[in-house]
């Protein structure tokens, strides 16, 4: 009997399953179906879709010339090495890069290295040193961090600043020369910004870094080879570039934007590296010298890598400044005072300043400060440039300022052309000291001119009574003035001239001297008369004697002339782009009988026998007038001293000719200890002298040249025709 077969039965449960499964994959393949039939195309497009980021290349600043287009200031190209960081990259992908790279170059100078900081060599530690970097962090951290509940971020961001509190000093201490040399590559390249260059190296570059690099470019992602540009100084003196401190300087790619300033910045669409003037004329025409950066729109893949760029404005460099400054003149102004200043060994006279200005257009011709400092490295006593100090650094000026206080003798009714005769005779109020002028003898009863070609004090104490509403001096009697008012009136008609209020130059950061308060006593109001109580700066200084040389207008001082565009041909000047004339701030309330009358009595102080410039300025064949200046004034200077030191400021403030200005200037020699000498009056001659010399030499030159003489020629041919025509 055959066996019967068995029949196999699939149970329901089963049968469910596998209808189920059928189903799911039938799902997919109608989705896979969609996808590629219906939304293929779309899906390909997103594939290959690309972003557009636009960044913006830094271009070399406008060059800075002098009054006759010599450069003064330009752009040194370098040969650069950058990084362009993309969008996404790990740390250690840019860790090796950076390996790679220091096989080639050199980044270990000892400013290399200084730059690293400690934060830097823990940051590149735990890079190197991951696992003992988190075995740093217990159980317990976690559990603890954990019940804080914080978002992911957070809990990262505490247990990295955990990781960097145990990292030991021997950890950090421990790399090689070579670590470090890759460090300092590292953290240039992590500092930069996404798409944006970033100077890895750009001093010193070989020729033989150059080529390797650009051998091996394909292994450097992000490396490029490029030109840089770094500002430099075409004069020098003595090691030290003239003006130097007045032209200001530029911040590094390192420092990049101020972080005061960063928000302005870039808000005008700066980048948080780019170089931007942070003092003085860099900084004052910071929006002229820029220029416009180079525009590339970079086309980039869903990765972030860049694919294909595209310049979409070509660069120009910034606009040029050309100043009022002739730098062949200003030479000439610093070696006067340089030769001056190494004859004068005395222990508290460490400076002098002297600033020039055309004072019918307020352009500033030089503007010379010299500071003696010791060099800590050498020893050696060094002449650095200080102009600056011109307009930083204020002083008593002395009997320099008697003109203002003739003039205001005369706006204020004190005195008339007409009835000016004072008596000069040592004052005695009650309870003080004799006040009287500088000469042994008194002058007697004098008028206005003798009072300044002679200096007297005298004079200048009863005019300060006078508009103090005393209107006569009692000998023992009362010193009895209105002080406030007289102050107040006397600080008022000063500022007219420019003395303690700004000049206006176009400079950030300048001073206007020590000044305001009220004076202790009556008798202060009357040293104020003669220069011996405010300070002023020598810029103030030569704004006020050019006030009175051009006949009373108060002129804007300025160091920049003219602006220019850009020019392809580095032997010309490009096309004027805007061009800064003359301000006048204000009128003086003086008429001009009593200007000119004033004008008589500085052409008296130096060429009158009797007037106190008349032996020191020996060029009278220069017409030169002005007024000399001596105050007695508490050091304040660098060197150590017993309280109280009071030292002498010698000044001079003049122009020339005296019958048509073109050139005044301010000589301030601040803390000797005599006042038997006459430095400030030496320099001013032979300032004064050297400016008339070079403009001889000039038209000298310029009659010599082929184009001169044949206008010339031209000229007399076309003046005898008329001469001939006329006879006719």
């Amino acid at each position: 009997m055959k066996k019967k077969k068995k029949k196999l039965v699939v149970p329901v449960r089963m049968n469910i399953i596998f209808f189920v499964v059928f189903l799911l994959f039938s799902s997919l393949i109608f989705r896979l179906g969609v996808v590629q039939i219906v939304h293929g195309e779309k899906y390909k497009n997103e594939i290959k879709k690309t972003s557009d980021v636009t960044i913006q290349i830094p271009v070399p600043r406008g060059k800075i010339l002098d009054r006759n287009g010599n450069l003064i200031v330009g752009n040194k190209p370098l040969k650069a090495i950058t990084y362009t960081r993309p969008t996404s990259i790990k740390p250690e992908e840019m860790l090796e890069i950076a390996e790679k790279l220091a096989e080639f170059i050199k980044k270990d100078t000892k400013e290399d290295l200084k730059a690293i900081t400690e934060r830097d060599r823990k940051d590149f530690w735990i890079l190197h040193h991951q696992n003992e970097a988190k075995s740093k962090i217990t159980k317990q951290d976690e559990k603890s961090l954990k019940q804080k509940k914080l978002a992911e971020k957070e809990y990262d961001k505490e247990i990295y600043r955990l990781m960097l509190e145990r990292i030991t000093e021997k950890e950090i201490n421990s790399f090689s020369k070579k670590d470090l040399e890759v460090l300092a590559i590292y953290r240039e390249m992590l500092s930069g910004y996404p798409l944006t260059p970033q100077i890895i190296k750009n001093k010193n570059v070989t020729k033989e870094e150059i080529a390797i690099i650009a051998e091996n470019l394909d292994a450097l992602p992000g490396v490029d080879i490029t030109t840089d540009w770094d500002r430099y100084y075409s004069y020098k003196i003595d090691g030290f570039a003239p003006l130097a401190t007045i032209l200001g300087k530029i911040t590094t790619t390192k420092e990049g934007l101020p972080s005061e300033q960063a928000e302005y910045y870039t808000a005008l669409g700066y980048s948080r590296n780019d170089r931007v003037g942070k003092s003085y004329l860099e900084y004052q025409y910071e929006d002229v010298l820029r220029g416009k950066k180079e525009k590339i729109e970079n086309k980039m893949d869903k990765s972030g890598k860049v694919i294909d760029s595209v310049v979409v404005r070509k660069g120009q460099r910034g606009n040029d400044l050309v100043l009022s400054v002739d730098m062949e003149f200003q030479q000439k102004v610093e070696e006067i005072i340089t030769n001056k200043l190494s004859h004068l060994s005395q222990p508290y006279l460490d400076r002098t300043f002297v600033t020039v200005m055309n004072p019918n257009t307020g352009e500033i011709l030089a503007m010379a400060g010299k500071l003696r400092e010791k060099n800590e490295k050498t020893g050696v006593r060094e002449y650095n440039d200080f102009a600056l100090g011109n307009m930083i650094t204020s002083y008593a000026m002395g009997s320099a300022v008697k003109g203002a206080m003739v003039l205001t003798g005369y706006q204020t009714g004190a005195i008339s052309i007409h009835n000016n005769i004072i008596r000069d005779e040592p004052l005695v109020f009650r309870g003080t000291q004799s006040k009287s002028s500088w000469s042994t003898s008194a002058f007697g009863n004098i008028n206005d001119l003798y009072a300044l070609k002679r200096s007297s004090n005298v004079y200048m104490f009863k005019l300060a009574m006078r508009i103090g509403g005393q209107q006569y001096y009692v000998p023992n009697g009362p010193l009895s003035i209105d002080k406030v008012k007289a102050i107040d009136t006397l600080r008022y008609n000063f500022a007219q001239f420019g003395l303690g209020v700004k000049t206006g130059i176009d400079l950030p950061g300048e001073q206007v001297g020590f000044g305001g308060r009220i004076p202790d006593f009556a008798g202060n109001v009357l040293d104020f008369g003669i220069g011996q109580f405010d300070t002023y700066t020598p810029l103030q200084l030569v704004q006020y004697i050019s006030t009175i040389a051009n006949g009373g207008s108060r002129i804007r001082p300025h160091l920049v002339k003219e602006i220019r565009e850009p020019s392809d041909d580095i032997h010309k000047l490009g096309p004027v782009a805007h061009e800064l004339g003359s301000n006048v701030l204000n009128k003086i309330g003086a008429n001009k009988d009593e200007i000119k009358r004033v004008k008589e009595g500085l052409r008296l102080v130096v060429y009158d026998p009797n007037g106190t410039g008349y032996g020191s300025i020996k060029n009278k064949q220069l017409k030169i007038a002005g007024k000399t200046g001596t105050a007695e004034a508490l050091y304040d200077g660098p060197v150590p001293h017993s309280p109280g030191l009071m030292l002498w400021n010698l000044t001079f403030a003049g122009y020339a000719p005296y019958d048509n200005p073109e050139i005044a200037l301010s000589v301030v020699v601040p803390w000797s200890t005599t006042d038997k000498m006459h430095p400030n009056l030496d320099i001013a001659d032979d300032v004064f002298k050297a400016y008339f010399d070079l403009k001889k030499k000039r038209e000298k030159k310029d009659m010599n040249s082929p184009n001169k003489i044949i206008n010339i020629k031209k000229a007399e041919k076309e003046q005898n025709e008329i001469d001939d025509s006329s006879s006719e």
